[in-house]
């Protein structure tokens, strides 16, 4: 009458990465944590573009409203 959910092998079968990511974050390589994963470029550059990009953009709304420049009136 009641059906179970069929488990993902995938998931409950599949190797353990915590001795391998351990080793990979302890090395001292000089590198920040963040850049160590082969992944990180994915996550960080998007990261840091918004980060670098907005505080330009709100540099430059500034700069335009403290010499007059205001375009909302």
């Amino acid at each position: 009458m009641y059906r179970t959910v069929p488990r993902m092998a995938g998931f409950v079968f599949r190797e353990n990465r915590v001795p391998y990511y351990q080793r990979l974050f302890q090395q001292h390589d000089g590198k920040r944590q963040w850049w160590k994963s082969s992944r990180s470029g994915y996550i960080m550059y998007p990261y840091l573009f918004s980060v670098y990009g907005m505080g330009a953009a709100t540099l430059y709304a500034l700069g335009r409203m403290v010499f007059g420049h205001k375009t909302w009136i």
